[in-house]
């Protein structure tokens, strides 16, 4: 009798019963961002719709902090049975591990992939007060005055910034970077007026925008938006510029399969309807929801390919 081929049939079998009773108590959404920002919005739209389809209440806890590490290390070493979630992004995931050189835990190694959530572009905003209608009249304005020009980022290193650094390799203008702990906090100083320019999540630009407290100069997708179509492309004025941002859902390695399957369902499930996409249109983004093992793929492959463009914009390790 083959006893390790049996062993190993148990083992496949009592899978499934892992996630039989989960949820069974309330679940943590770590956000590592400030409230308000696109990473939060996103966070509280995903973890509704777990709270819908779990049937348990889905609890939102933002912890910032190091560009997104502080809460990615709290649920990285939080026990893994499927209580604890990270509301990750390409900034914190992706580009963390090429632009510190200790990272307090490895996104790798440390945690397990459940689903991609979205995919979306940034906006290009000003402060209405600054004398460019267009992304072509901004570069011609900061080339006529090279280190005048400010302009703010979620953090250094973070998706914001890069969009930014893109910006000035590709168009060779001196502006100069002023990081925030967060895009809420960076929005409101270009509100403010302390700060010229920022690229970040439509969704946290939309409404200031069609307020006329920020003026939208451009997106950074290949296409413009439906919810902006009179807003033009950075690519239109930049050749070549393109830069999506993404969302998912990850638990801390370890966390069961059973459990792994039963949020992945409940997060394909309660994005894909005709309700988000909506939504999703509105904020610029997609819902792109896929397998654990597709997602986890993808950040191995966008850990590699941030890296590359690190070194490329000259952007050390801190």
């Amino acid at each position: 009798m083959n006893w390790s081929r049996i062993l190993a049939w148990f083992a496949l079998a009592a899978l499934p019963a892992w996630g039989q009773d989960y949820p069974s108590r309330p679940i943590r959404l770590v956000v590592p961002y400030p409230a308000g920002g696109p990473v939060d919005i996103m966070g509280r739209l995903t973890g509704q719709k777990l709270t819908d389809q779990l049937g348990s209440q889905v609890v939102i806890d933002n912890r910032a902090g190091a560009n997104g590490n502080i809460g990615g290390e709290i649920v990285a070493r939080s026990s893994p049975d499927g209580y604890t979630l990270l509301m990750g992004a390409n900034g914190s995931i992706a580009v963390n591990p090429g632009l510190y050189r200790k990272m307090p835990y490895d996104p790798a190694k440390d945690l397990a992939p459940v689903s991609l959530v979205s995919t979306g572009a940034l906006m290009m905003v000003v402060h209405p007060s600054l004398p460019a209608k267009s992304v072509g009249e901004f570069v011609a304005l900061a080339k006529t005055r090279p280190g005048a020009i400010n302009f703010a980022s979620s953090g250094a290193g973070s998706t914001a910034h890069l969009c930014s650094e893109l910006l000035k390799v590709m168009t060779a203008i001196d502006i100069v970077h002023v990081p925030y702990k967060g895009s809420a906090p960076a929005l409101n100083d270009v509100i403010g007026g302390q700060v010229q320019m920022l690229i970040t999540g439509v969704s946290s630009a939309a409404g200031h925008v069609r307020g006329g407290k920020l003026r939208a100069l451009g997106v950074t997708s290949a296409k413009r938006l439906a919810a902006f179509p009179e807003v033009p492309t950075i690519g239109e004025a930049v050749p070549g510029y393109e830069v999506l941002t993404w969302y998912g859902v990850f638990v801390p390695a370890g966390t069961p399969a059973g459990i792994v399957q039963r949020l992945n369902g409940a997060i394909v499930t309660g994005m894909n309807t005709k309700e988000i996409h909506d939504r999703m249109t509105a904020l610029g983004a997609e819902t792109a929801t896929n397998t654990p093992a597709a997602f986890g793929a993808m950040v191995k492959k966008e850990i590699a390919q941030w890296a590359k463009v690190l070194r490329a914009a000259g952007i050390r390790p801190e």
